[in-house]
């Protein structure tokens, strides 16, 4: 009887044992869209080091497109249809307030580095995380882009005036300025930019360089601006907290670990390949350049001035706005 005893004991703990190794592999399901590039590079390289780090027991599953519609993906965090996902704060808002301060026009050439140290900070903002708590969402890490610039066809820029009626597609922050300018801001979806461009429906695209090269924009446009400075956009990469706070401890080391390591190749990838990239292609199609003087480049910031006074009186009921703009400009103001 012992003996039987015995051997069941030892088979229970063995059950026990793969059990635990059964429950202790995980995978998490990750929501991007379009297709790997190197604006999903800062993921992409986060699943391949927490699986090492891991031995395989955590997984990242990214999915292009499979999972949701890239404007749907903060709802999906919401209530844990996925764990984690990218999305682009101008996309909705009403729905990330306190993160579109990011997008302002501050009138700095702010390096890609800085930039993702930027935008990490002010992801610990207390309103910041306040804001996407409503949505289940912990930010995980940014996805920092470059300042944005034009892309246009027609005769090139010579003044600040040639903006008035030009219809132009472009985030909110860029948009605020030019506008005042005189510019139209024009909604084309974005796999259908080169056409509209080519067609006349828009007259130029503000983008960072991976958005150009994908819509080969260079292609039909005849001058590009080098140093608008007013601005991109912030697309984060957030994950379920729930989520977040039932990984055992071992595999949420393994990816908060990777985060920083992830965006340090992403940068370095970016500037590389991507950038360069685009320089080289500007080169080979012989695109105008169009360097916005000194005295332009006052009258821009003038405007861009108002433009971030007017995102913290239409926030200030909201959230500490003017708490949240200042902590952001403060960061933008370190170089």
């Amino acid at each position: 009887m012992k003996t039987i005893k015995t051997a069941l004991v030892a088979s229970a703990a063995a059950a026990s044992f793969i059990a635990a190794d059964v429950h202790a592999a995980t995978e998490w399901n990750v929501s991007l869209w379009g297709k790997r590039r190197a604006f999903t590079e800062n993921v992409e390289k986060l699943a391949e080091l927490v699986e090492a780090k891991t031995d395989g027991e955590f997984t990242l599953n990214i999915s292009y497109g499979g999972l949701s519609k890239a404007r749907e993906n903060l709802d999906g965090i919401s209530f844990g249809a996925f764990e984690m996902a990218q999305f682009c704060s101008f996309y909705h808002t009403d729905k990330n307030p306190t993160i579109t301060v990011t997008e302002l026009p501050f009138s700095q050439d702010v390096s890609l580095s800085r930039i993702s140290d930027i935008y990490t900070e002010v992801f610990k903002h207390p309103e910041v995380k306040k804001d996407l708590a409503r949505w289940n969402a912990t930010l995980l890490m940014p996805t920092p882009l470059p300042q944005y610039n034009l892309v246009g066809k027609g005769e090139p820029i010579g003044t600040l005036e040639d903006f008035e009626g030009m219809r132009i597609r472009g985030p909110g922050g860029i948009m605020g300025v030019l506008g005042k300018l005189g510019a139209v801001k024009t909604g084309v979806p974005f796999s259908e930019v080169r056409q509209a461009m080519d067609s006349g429906v828009i007259d130029a695209a503000s983008f960072a360089p991976h958005a150009h090269l994908a819509t080969t924009t260079y292609k039909v446009g005849q001058w590009a601006t080098t140093n608008l400075n007013l601005g991109s956009a912030n697309c984060p990469v957030v994950v379920n907290t729930d989520a977040l706070d039932m990984l055992e401890p071992a595999h949420r080391e393994a990816l908060l670990g990777s985060v920083e390591e992830a965006l340090d190749y992403y940068v370095e990838n970016y500037e590389q390949n991507t950038t360069a990239r685009f320089e080289a292609a500007k080169d080979e199609t012989n695109i105008t350049e169009v360097t916005f003087t000194a005295e332009q480049t006052a009258r821009l910031n003038e405007l861009a001035e108002s433009v971030r006074q007017e995102w913290i009186e239409t926030h200030k009921g909201d959230f500490d706005a003017k708490a949240v703009f200042d902590f952001t400009a403060k960061l933008f103001a370190e170089q």
